[in-house]
């Protein structure tokens, strides 16, 4: 009899054991489905978005109620004091940031905000847009674009080709246009963005653009500039063959090129460096695309500027935006070291701030 009642007594003791162990993993699993993080449960995972703080934030100015209303900030760029960029964006103003500081590139990357800078930026107000002109990067699609946002044109394709770059008729004022207080307050508040490209490509596509294949209607760059630059540069004057690349290297990459700059006037937007264009020191831009990823940065810049929903930026022909390597050796490969030195010596500021090699054939 006791035998039996100490089984029974262990097989309760046991039963009890596994119910406490079965109400154990009912409760787990009650707990895990109930805290469980629903970001991670099913859900559509996003791309990696950064957080970043740009000094057009970190600008002190009086709160919104202060200002204006044509002058409150607007688009998706904008979210109190941040700007939300991909990591690559990021990257690029970091480095800009960085290079900025550099005392040693100071000369290089720092340029005074004068009216030649201003009247490079164009203005779209509906929109709170600051476009900076930099010649032979793609500047006539984002041109177009603006003037649709301005309502000059209802679309991009009813543009005619002779009033994009005319400036009385496009629908484009120029920041130099505008006063002192109105400068700075675009400056602090709008999204401001320009596009680079590789310095040493851009000057052979400037060259080919300007004194090879030279447009019906800029006839001042072939007999005018050309047979400047000719005169001052080439070894050989008993040549008589236009413009080389030789010479307009030559030209560049002379310290004392500003005596024919003056004469040559706005035309040498086309070559100048990029910090003489926009001034990237000092005016805090909220993104900088780069021609060889256009394909990517053009639609991250109408996102980022709240402008995504309203124009596209014009379809970019296959291969065109990529570096050409091959081409650039060939045009310098004529090209004496010292003068492609000192081409790289006024350019360097450029490829230092927006992350361009030095090129390979300089350093063999």
């Amino acid at each position: 009899w006791l035998t039996s009642d100490n089984m029974h007594h262990q097989w309760l003791l046991l039963a009890a054991c596994f119910w406490v162990i079965f109400m154990f993993m009912v409760a787990s699993k009650f707990i895990t489905l109930t805290f469980k993080d629903p970001d991670g449960y099913g859900a559509k995972q996003e791309p990696l978005i950064l957080t970043a703080v740009t000094k057009v934030e970190e600008v002190n100015v009086p709160e919104e109620k202060h200002w204006p209303e044509e002058f409150q900030p607007t688009g998706k760029a904008f979210s109190g004091n941040l700007i939300r960029q991909p990591l690559v964006h990021m990257e690029r103003l970091e480095l800009l940031r960085n290079v900025c500081r550099d005392t040693a590139l100071r000369d290089l990357s720092h340029t005074a905000v004068s009216k030649f800078v201003l009247d490079r930026i164009f203005v779209c107000d509906k929109h709170k847009i600051l476009f900076c002109q930099t010649p032979k990067v793609g500047n006539t699609q984002w041109k177009k674009v603006l003037i649709v946002l301005n309502g000059a044109f209802s679309s991009i394709e009813e543009i005619p080709e002779n009033i994009v770059h005319d400036h009385e008729k496009n629908g484009l004022p120029r920041l130099s246009s505008f006063s002192d207080s109105e400068i700075k307050k675009r400056l602090n508040l709008y999204f401001k963005f320009f596009i680079v490209r590789d310095p040493f490509e851009r000057l052979i596509s400037a060259f080919k653009d300007k004194f090879v294949h030279n447009p019906r209607f800029e006839p001042w760059y072939r007999h005018e500039i050309a047979p400047g630059i000719i005169r001052k540069y080439r070894k050989n004057r008993t040549e008589t063959k236009g413009l080389q690349f030789e010479d307009f290297v030559r030209y560049l990459g002379d310290p004392n090129h500003r005596w024919l700059d003056v004469q040559f006037g706005d035309h040498i937007i086309h070559w100048v460096t990029y910090v003489e264009l926009c001034a990237p020191c000092e005016i805090t831009y909220s993104v900088i695309g780069h021609h060889e990823t256009l394909e990517d940065d053009a639609p991250y810049i109408l996102k980022v500027a709240g402008i995504d929903h309203l124009v596209s930026y014009p379809t970019i022909p296959p291969g065109i935006t990529v570096y050409n390597r091959t081409k650039v050796e060939r045009y310098f490969s004529g090209i004496s070291k010292r003068d492609i030195r000192r081409l790289y010596a006024r350019f360097e500021g450029d490829f230092k701030l927006f992350g361009y090699r030095e090129p390979d054939f300089l350093l063999n």
